[in-house]
């Protein structure tokens, strides 16, 4: 369950989310509540009409729907920033949003979005700008999907969305090779020989390349 755990609008707006302060109209601020969410929680479901969406402040949310097989296949995961902004103009959920790391987060309501984007051109010059980011950070999800071993992938995704090459891996080591798109044997053996050769220092938490 979503736990509502503080709604008056600007308290909300600390130094943690002040891209999203930036960003979005003063006028839209007192629709939004801040939440806390457990892992565990599942924000919507592939199919529900949409009515919110979410920035992620930390923590964890992925998107994922099911392959032909059944199995689940995730086409988005944030640390930080939104979920479910391609819901704006859709009429249902494509996927559905699961916490998979304690998160908390930022609802915005869809609605006033829309409204917003049509009345304040400004803003929608920022929301312009905030998703050609996004395109950005999918072309180096391509990059890397695009290399052929393991510890390509591995390094790429700590050296373009790591912190320095340090990494969160909160949500494990079998959600993280979900992500790159191997075999969580695959990634285990790859983390073990990095660390046995010196190139990488993990904690429960983090994964760090060495600086060499």
């Amino acid at each position: 369950m979503i736990k509502i755990i503080w709604m008056r609008a600007l308290p909300m707006f600390t130094n943690t989310s002040e891209e999203l302060h930036q960003l979005l109209p003063r006028g839209l601020v007192a629709f939004c509540a801040a939440l806390e969410s457990p892992k565990g929680t599942c924000l919507f479901k592939a199919g529900d009409r949409p009515e919110h969406m979410f920035f992620v402040v930390s923590g964890e949310v992925v998107l994922e729907r099911p392959d032909r097989q059944g199995a689940s296949v995730i086409l988005q995961r944030t640390r930080r920033g939104f979920v479910s902004e391609a819901s704006l103009q859709s009429a249902i959920y494509h996927c559905t949003g699961q916490v998979v790391a304690n998160t908390k987060m930022i609802q915005i309501p869809i609605r006033q979005v829309r409204d917003a984007l049509d009345n304040d051109p400004a803003f929608a010059g920022r929301w312009i700008g905030m998703l050609n980011k996004e395109v950005k950070r999918l072309r180096l999800q391509c990059e890397r999907i695009s290399l052929t071993r393991v510890q390509d992938r591995f390094v790429h995704l700590l050296e373009t969305e790591g912190d320095k090459g340090c990494f969160p891996i909160s949500s494990g080591i079998k959600s993280l090779a979900a992500e790159l798109g191997v075999t969580h044997e695959a990634l285990y053996r790859c983390i073990y020989a990095m660390e046995k050769a010196g190139k990488l220092q993990r904690t429960a938490t983090h994964v760090t390349l060495s600086q060499e």
